[in-house]
């Protein structure tokens, strides 16, 4: 019988490069949030995919770009700290975006990274005739091992990342048990789905100053079910109303959409109830940060 093998895989690239989406077709499930707008993965998330005799724990890391505020230099500097250790690097690239002077600074810093792929991603909506220019420029940096053409969204190209990962894993035992998608805790995971309902629902840049938390979870056996209250964090009063919405037509629709994903993921009937405060200078607190799985930058 083959040896157990299991591993740690960062995943690192611009925002909405394909990060979450990838982390989400590997594992089968929805462990990380996904929204169409930059920064959405703010702390280190962990999917854990099972192939045969191999565990590969996926890092799911934020978005490296150039921070000007607090939140942002934290979320980088979460993003690196993520794959310091790792196993295996993969960083993903956006076949639209190219080899951009983002994705160039990513390459640069990953010298002295153990084994080092790269996935272009979305390449279904590029020509085909660009990708192979691309590989080329790529590959002139001599830090990639491999480079694999995917669509994280539809799953082409996945299976071929996933055996070039299990190759460069270390025998070892796995570290979590066979039926574990994550090691998130359900609560989190849950404040994460209302989070993401949020981004989509409300101004541009309010939900980088928003946050959710999960307050109590509550058990009901008798009705298969699950009660989930949760409080949204806002940053500044006049937030609170676009969060609310008119006579709270927004948080209502948040509410419903997440209910219905919770649903699905719980596999019960879930009752949610959110309330939104305001906890002015949340931005500065380094509580807050260590809550959602970011270091707090000086």
């Amino acid at each position: 019988m083959t040896a157990e093998r299991c591993g740690h895989v960062a995943i690192l690239g611009a925002p909405n490069a394909g990060k979450s989406t990838l982390v989400n077709t590997l594992v089968g499930a929805k462990v990380s949030i996904v929204t169409h707008k930059v920064q959405t993965t703010r702390g280190r998330v962990t999917g854990i995919c099972n192939v045969g005799r191999t565990q590969i724990v996926l890092v799911d890391t934020p978005g490296i770009f150039q921070p000007r505020k607090r939140l942002e230099r934290a979320l980088v500097k979460t993003a690196w700290s993520g794959a310091v250790d790792a196993d295996v690097t993969l960083l993903m690239i956006d076949a639209r975006r190219g080899l951009d002077s983002a994705a160039t600074s990513i390459l640069s810093r990953l010298t002295r990274h153990r084994h080092v792929l790269c996935a272009i991603n979305k390449i279904d909506l590029v020509s085909r005739d660009a990708l192979l220019p691309l590989a080329g420029c790529i590959g002139r940096h001599e830090v990639v091992e491999e480079i694999f053409y995917i669509s994280a969204l539809n799953g082409d190209g996945v299976d071929d990342i996933v055996t070039a990962l299990a190759e460069r894993l270390p025998v070892q035992p796995w570290l979590f048990p066979a039926d574990h998608l994550s090691d998130q805790p359900l609560a989190r995971l849950a404040a994460e789905i209302t989070r993401e309902k949020l981004f989509v629902r409300v101004h541009q840049e309010l939900p980088y100053e928003l946050s959710v938390e999960t307050e109590l979870w509550t058990d009901i056996p008798e009705e298969n079910a699950v009660r989930i209250d949760q409080v949204i964090y806002v940053a500044r009063r006049g937030h609170k109303p676009i969060v609310l919405g008119r006579n709270g037509s927004t948080i209502r629709e948040v509410g419903k959409a997440a209910r219905r994903e919770l649903e699905t993921l719980l596999e019960c009937k879930v009752h949610l109830f959110l309330h939104v405060k305001v906890r002015t200078g949340w931005l500065d607190d380094p509580a807050r940060y260590r809550e959602i799985g970011l270091e707090f930058p000086g």
